[in-house]
């Protein structure tokens, strides 16, 4: 009896594998076209000038300049940001707005 069971077992494991479809070959997507020079991203660019006691680093969007940041040796750094394009800066502690939502605990596990 145990030759017969053994015999089905492994039939049924081939008649298993013989079922499973076949994956079909993954083809690789086309590679992404080449960006030229005027696809109008603005990627900032950024001015670093370290001295003696400070860095600062100058943040420009299409030539004009919208933020400064400025780390001392000691200290936090700060910014100075154009927010009316202007060309006054306003210091700010961080680039954090201040926004705080109300937060409720709903669950603890």
């Amino acid at each position: 009896m145990r030759p017969i069971s053994f015999i089905a077992l492994v039939c049924l494991s081939l008649s298993v594998n013989a079922a499973q479809p076949e994956a079909p070959a993954r083809a690789e997507p086309p590679p992404p076209p080449p960006l030229a020079a005027d696809d109008g991203i603005d990627e900032p660019q950024v001015t670093i000038t370290r001295q003696s006691e400070q860095t600062v680093e100058e943040y420009r969007v299409g030539g004009r300049l919208y933020m400064i940041k400025i780390t001392p040796k000691v200290g936090p750094p700060y910014y100075l940001v154009d927010d009316l394009g202007d060309g006054k800066f306003a210091r700010r502690e961080g680039l954090d707005t201040g926004l705080r939502p109300p937060r409720w605990v709903i669950k603890r596990f």
